[in-house]
């Protein structure tokens, strides 16, 4: 049995997520979860003592049922990932390339790779999983089939590579979120420049959000991010997912927040971590 911690992800074995706790926590185990709701699940309950999970693609944008779960969570952020999305065209052992009539992939992944894969000249369908195809096509060898797959999926499963990084962008590239149970995470370095990640609901008044986000503006914060949601079927987007440069203990940070909850009936941090360097690099 393992004595290691284990680092919770959504997807089989081999998925772009499982290469990213390998990449960032390998003194960590790779724990998968079938759906993302099992993902946070593990780490609430402990079985999991972090959790890799992707919050938005640069090609695909923001994960939907991430963005669902994530302000009812309970979980904090305790830091980000940027990993570039690299898929390879793999196939059993033996396949030659010019023998693969049929790809499966996850739709997402195939769409990233729709240009090389007609270069190909292969047909295309649909799996629930990048590395799931990868796991099918070992089950069930087919010379006639490859399989669009991280890298770490071939090496599992036992497959070859016919085709490496066959994306059609370069700059594709997945954001985690690394989360944890801890109520109160240690603060990060002051060293560090840092990200404020918080959810909020905006009062019932004329031009709540206007108001509520103006004290950014006049103390200089810069918001990267503000995603809306709808509530209980309400058609009304009042709640919103927000990320800002810099921690709350910094004063043009801290007069913005205050102008924001008295313009908010509900406010919330979910996480105050350091900003992954590849912010300053760009994608």
């Amino acid at each position: 049995m393992s004595i290691l911690k284990k680092i919770a992800f959504q997807g089989e074995p081999g998925a772009n997520s499982h290469e990213a706790c390998r990449t960032y926590f390998p003194e960590y185990e790779a724990y998968p979860c079938k759906t993302f709701e099992e993902a946070f699940e593990a780490i609430k309950t402990g079985t999991a003592a972090l959790g890799m999970i992707p919050i938005e693609n640069s090609i695909a944008g923001r994960v939907a049922d991430v963005h669902h779960l994530l302000p009812a969570s309970g979980l904090k952020i305790i830091g980000e990932r940027f990993k570039p999305i690299r898929f390879q065209l793999m196939a059993n052992k033996g396949v030659k390339l010019a023998d693969i009539k049929t790809v499966a992939s996850m739709p997402i992944a195939l769409s990233q790779c729709r240009n090389s894969l007609k270069k190909l000249g292969v047909a295309t369908e649909a799996a629930g999983d990048t590395a799931g195809a990868a796991k099918d096509l070992a089950a069930k060898p087919d010379p006639t089939r490859g399989a669009v797959a991280p890298a770490l999926a071939a090496e599992i499963y036992g497959l070859d590579i016919l085709a490496r990084d066959i994306e059609d962008e370069r700059h594709n590239t997945t954001r985690f979120l690394v989360m944890t149970a801890d109520k109160t995470p240690p603060a990060p370095e002051f060293t560090h420049r840092c990200v404020t990640s918080f959810v909020f609901r905006v009062r019932n008044l004329p031009a709540a959000l206007y108001k509520a986000l103006g004290g950014f503006a006049t103390n200089g914060v810069n918001m990267t991010k503000l995603e809306s949601y709808m509530e209980g079927g309400a058609f009304t987007a009042t709640f919103f997912y927000a990320e800002v440069d810099g921690r709350p203990e910094d004063r043009s940070l801290a007069l913005a927040l205050d102008e924001l909850k008295f313009f908010s009936e509900k406010f919330e941090i979910l996480g105050v971590y350091p900003a992954d360097p590849f912010r300053d690099r760009g994608a």
